[in-house]
């Protein structure tokens, strides 16, 4: 196919199909606009087009993006855009070859996960006992919290729990977690007692409600809502509720540090690296490894509050 005749109309075509065959956002597609005609202003002044720009225009670009002071971030969805554009113009034959196929991009800096302690995470699970409307609430969010606290699940797969998957008291739950892959994860004597006496409260409440002609829902943690089960923004609003009850600050609390919370304090009580990442799911034990520096920045938090050589002695100055 020939390629477009200008540099606005390969980015028009590119952002067209971006719409069409992946659904892109609209900030998304924006932005992608935004970044692409930047790229092509930068090649204009330099006497080349998209169709003749190879791997040296494109990391030069990179280079004066860097100079200009933009954070890594804006570098890297910069990349990102280009990286796009080049791959549609090479499926769509607009040029023979991908220039920007082996440019590596400015990566992101690593941040260690938020975290939480275990007295912490001991008053979120004593709110979660006392905060609801009803008794049948309160039973609800103690599972919730429970579940999430004993399996690290991520906050999607623990929402859309089928309630299949709880019958029989189980000691281990089966979770469908990110690309369709299953594992299995086991459950602590208090999330099987918080798993059981909900099961009891939600099938009277099914009872209930199928007796006035609502039909049962196949998930545990059940909802009216489109979705038919608790969703993640309620869910993430119920933790800071729970917060706030718990006298723990809410900026710490989400459900992913409470996930962060569980492969922690396991690694601290001697679990090895590979029996977390399996437990949470993670396809490289590399993701799980970022927990090693969390255990060793808090050790050496302690280390500095507790010991008294760390700390600065100055009654006998004066």
């Amino acid at each position: 196919m020939t390629a477009p005749s200008t540099q606005d109309l390969w980015i028009s075509t590119f952002l067209e199909a971006q719409a069409a065959e992946l659904g892109a956002a609209t900030n998304t597609l924006l932005a992608y606009g935004r970044d692409l005609k930047d790229f092509s202003d930068w090649l204009v002044r330099r006497k080349f087009g998209f169709s003749e720009a190879d791997r040296d225009q494109i990391e030069g670009y990179l280079i004066d993006c860097d100079a200009q002071g933009l954070s890594r971030a804006t570098r890297a969805r910069r990349l990102s855009a280009i990286k796009q554009l080049y791959r549609f113009a090479f499926e769509e034959g607009w040029r023979d070859s991908n220039p920007a196929i082996q440019i590596k991009g400015p990566g992101r800096p690593k941040r260690l996960p938020k975290t939480l302690d275990v007295p912490e995470v001991d008053r979120l699970l004593v709110a979660a006992r006392r905060t609801g409307r009803s008794n049948a609430d309160k039973i609800r969010n103690t599972c919730l919290m429970e579940l999430l606290y004993a399996t690290g699940m991520r906050v999607t797969e623990l929402v859309s729990l089928p309630v299949s998957s709880a019958r029989g008291d189980p000691r281990m739950l089966l979770v469908l977690g990110k690309g369709g892959k299953e594992r299995m994860v086991p459950l602590s004597p208090p999330a099987r007692e918080a798993l059981t006496e909900w099961l009891k409260a939600r099938d009277a409440a099914e009872e209930q409600a199928v007796a006035k002609g609502g039909q049962a829902s196949r998930f545990l943690f059940s909802s009216r809502g489109k979705s038919g089960h608790l969703t993640r923004h309620r869910f993430f609003l119920l933790v800071k509720e729970l917060a706030v009850e718990g006298g723990v600050s809410p900026e710490k609390v989400t459900p992913h540090t409470l996930r962060h919370a569980f492969a922690t304090h396991l690694l601290a009580n001697g679990a090895d690296l590979r029996s977390i990442q399996t437990l949470l799911g993670h396809a490289d034990v590399a993701t799980t490894e970022i927990y090693t520096h969390v255990l060793d920045e808090r050790l050496t938090e302690l280390v500095l509050e507790h010991h008294p050589l760390a700390k600065d002695d100055t009654s006998d100055q004066g």
